[in-house]
């Protein structure tokens, strides 16, 4: 059984029909990077999005093209959607207009007070979300005199700026984030925000990488943050295909207990491995994208490593010299052929799975 992480009290959000808050599940976001303005290519993306298990999108509303292309595109996906703002005002509106779940935006970089009360005023009207962000690379000047740099306690204490502005405007429909390249900044920036209020965080590692080394960097950040109860909805920002955000994602939130699904635990090799087993452990992987239960599936290279180190797995397979053992819950069951070795474990899998019912 794995151990549960305490996560912090938080109010809650609401974006269309998901909502973000500590008596939620943490959601997970990407980003779409199609051009707006193209909305076939950007409806084909979102469609893939929908199937990997994206649940909150965020949308570029950079120019009117992509303004008139958003109010194409909100009509045709089931997921909530984020217009992602930068520097021109009209932009949001326009989004709010044109059906907009929630409007990103860093108010540092809006212009005017009037103009971002303009915002909220219409995000208020409209019953939306908004995310104040806050990022390393576009703090406030007089922050960046008083602490010589973007410190976590400059990053916190603007996203603090933030909220009490919404405050003051009686906007609580309110989500913050802070982040940056930097992971130790990062988690102390977000345990500095979570100690001094209850509005709900989106978390994440901005420009962490590519797939590979982004995918590490944000498992380190992440897993240090939502360790620690903090963050009520994520982004995994890679420099690839943006859906494999959404995977990585899982597996972070999976890995810490606050998601459910299909788990493969599967030793290394060693010296002692009488079979394929990263093959046989990316053929299970594969497949167990199948199942949308809580199933266990260990993949052992032995018998050194098998029933016994894998024992709190619902079913596995330790490898042998051309065969396969196949166990439960730590007890042998079975040995098979290594050709009959996947069908007879998933037999396994789907037969545990029936009985829980």
């Amino acid at each position: 059984m794995q151990t549960s992480i305490l996560r912090r009290k938080t109010r809650t959000a609401v974006v269309g029909n998901v909502k973000i808050g500590s008596q939620f599940p943490v959601s997970i976001q990407s980003m779409t990077n199609t051009k707006t303005a193209d909305v076939e290519a950007t409806v084909a993306q979102l469609r893939r999005f929908e199937e990997a298990g994206c649940e909150i999108i965020r949308i570029t509303v950079n120019d009117g093209a992509a303004a008139d292309g958003f109010a194409k595109i909100v009509k045709q996906t089931k997921l909530p959607v984020v217009a992602d703002i930068h520097f021109d005002y009209k932009m949001a509106l326009a989004a709010i207009r044109a059906g907009a779940a929630k409007i990103r935006i860093n108010p540092g970089n809006i212009g005017t007070f009037e103009r971002v009360k303009e915002i909220i005023e219409a995000a208020k009207a409209a019953g939306i979300a908004i995310r104040a962000g806050v990022n390393s690379g576009s703090l406030q000047k007089d922050l960046l005199e008083k602490y010589g740099r973007p410190t976590p306690e400059a990053l916190a204490e603007s996203a603090l700026r933030y909220a009490e502005m919404m405050d003051g405007l009686n906007f609580t429909n309110l989500v913050l984030s802070i982040k940056s390249t930097d992971v130790v900044s990062t988690i102390a920036a977000c345990e500095i925000l979570s100690s001094k209020t209850d509005i709900p965080q989106h978390v994440g590692i901005t420009e962490s990488g590519t797939v590979k080394t982004g995918a590490i960097k944000s498992a380190a950040g992440l897993g240090a943050i939502l360790s620690r109860g903090i963050g009520d909805t994520v982004r995994v920002s890679l420099s690839g295909d943006p859906v494999e955000e959404v995977g990585v994602a899982r597996e972070i939130l999976k890995s810490l207990g606050l998601r459910g699904g299909p788990v493969l635990i599967a030793c290394p090799t060693c010296g002692r491995t009488q079979i394929d087993l990263p093959k046989l452990a990316e053929t299970v992987e594969k497949r167990l994208k199948r199942y949308k239960e809580n199933i266990s599936v260990a993949v052992m290279g032995c018998v050194v490593n098998g029933p016994g180190e894998a024992k709190e797995a619902d079913v596995g397979v330790a490898g042998g010299a051309g065969v396969g053992l196949l166990f439960v819950k730590g007890k042998a069951v079975k040995k098979v052929g290594e050709d009959k070795i996947i069908d007879e474990l998933f037999l396994l899998a789907d037969k545990v799975l029936r009985e829980r019912k």
